[in-house]
């Protein structure tokens, strides 16, 4: 689709600024009551949701063109979707997607960010978003006795990500996700220096064409290699096989790793006995949230009056993955998970994606600051997530802030605990 597709949608936005905001019954205190980062950071209306929907349907009525600020608006947004979530409680716009397709249409046109242009080359050369060597892209799994599925045959394929290969901080959480799998039986393998990224981090930044070409070569790998469910612990690439493939016509079963983990556990194939004393409060990341909520096919017409025929399904962020993680915390003895005021649906995003890290790292040093902050008001120890870009962006965020507070994966503390 293009960006005139959606032109109702940006013509209906009726401005109630409810992109801005948690929705009011969710609403605990003035402090954590907003919803959109660049909103809160920039405090202009032009950086929220409606002041986008605004310049977009200014470019489709040809009343706007390109311009440096037109850019930075456009680009200083984490593509967290909550402004979508918010706005389907109200009116159903197709908010997300006009963010989206704006910058899609920025890129056809050649309007590119700077910033952007280093880490699309590597994607293109290298195949990841880090601008790293193809090469070492296996070295995380390094000593670990598991299939090759260039070589071999699996059910399971164990999909790292490029943030879980490439960042050597984060490796243990890579390698104790597939030690787990390997240790309870499941036939699992990985692609190892030739699994290729995802797709979906280069799409969010309107780079729509990188996402079909790996859809097609991780859908053909897979099936070549006889897989059959793809598990992964990264929330980015969660979305994009389970929204963004299908989408474009490419299905895969995917679990997250806490769906997983969720599921064993309470079956009771894998005993957690270990008492892990600590406070902690969990961050449910955008892509595997809200975002997470499976794909809804849709194929129809818009009327008078806007009506759709036939009526559509709207994905608003209610079915996304949300107590799997919980649950696996619950079950850990001694663990005591305390709740933020912004969760689920309604979480504040951690400032890493839709290119923000990439481009405007004190933006989304800022947006993990204001979840650390909402974080440690609930006298916890420690921040508990479930995706590596959310790792990272807080880990530096509390190094840049000289916090004490803790950031933990989900799977390392289950590990801890068996």
């Amino acid at each position: 689709m293009s960006l005139e597709d959606f032109r109702y949608d940006a013509y209906n936005c009726i401005r109630c600024s409810n992109c801005k905001w948690l929705d009011p019954i969710w609403m605990q205190s003035q402090r954590y009551a907003k919803i959109c980062p660049s909103s809160a950071r920039y405090l202009f209306d032009a950086y929220s949701a409606q002041g986008r929907m605004d310049l977009a349907l200014g470019f489709i009525d040809r009343e706007l063109d390109y311009t440096p600020k037109f850019l930075d608006i456009v680009y200083k947004c984490t593509m967290g979707g909550a402004c979508d979530t918010m706005c389907k409680r109200n009116l159903d716009l197709e908010v997300w997607k006009v963010l989206l397709e704006t910058r899609a249409r920025l890129v056809e046109d050649g309007q590119l960010l700077p910033a952007h242009i280093p880490v699309i080359e590597g994607l293109r050369k290298e195949d990841n978003m880090l601008q790293r060597l193809k090469a070492d892209r296996g070295k995380w799994a390094e000593g670990l006795d598991v299939k090759d599925l260039t070589k071999q045959k699996a059910e399971v394929c164990y999909y790292a990500g490029c943030r879980f290969s490439y960042d050597e901080d984060l490796w243990k959480v890579a390698r104790g996700a597939l030690t787990l799998l390997n240790n309870h039986g499941v036939d699992v393998g990985i692609m190892g220096r030739e699994e290729a990224c995802c797709g979906g981090r280069a799409y969010e930044m309107g780079y729509c064409g990188e996402l079909t070409k790996y859809a097609e070569h991780n859908t053909e790998a897979w099936a070549a290699a006889g897989v059959r469910t793809v598990v992964t612990s990264c929330a980015e690439c969660y979305h994009a096989f389970k929204v963004l493939y299908p989408e474009i016509g490419k299905k895969v079963e995917v679990l997250h790793i806490t769906e997983y983990l969720d599921r064993v556990i309470s079956e009771g194939e894998i005993k957690l006995s270990k008492k892990v004393s600590m406070k902690v409060t969990y961050h449910d990341p955008c892509h595997l949230g809200r975002m997470g909520e499976p794909y809804v096919h849709w194929e129809g017409t818009r009327g008078k009056f806007g009506l759709l025929t036939p009526p559509k399904e709207y994905r608003r962020g209610t079915y996304g993955v949300y107590e799997p993680p919980r649950n696996v915390l619950k079950s850990i003895p001694g663990l005591q998970l305390v709740e933020m005021e912004r969760i689920r649906e309604n979480a504040w995003c951690c400032g890493a994606g839709g290119g923000v890290k990439e481009a405007y790292p004190d933006f989304g040093l800022w947006t993990a600051g204001e979840r650390i902050e909402e974080a440690k008001s609930t006298g916890v120890e420690a921040l508990v997530t479930a995706c590596p870009w959310c790792e990272r962006n807080l880990i530096d965020a509390i190094k840049e802030r000289n916090d004490a507070i803790n950031v933990y994966d989900v799977v390392e503390l289950t590990i801890q605990a068996i």
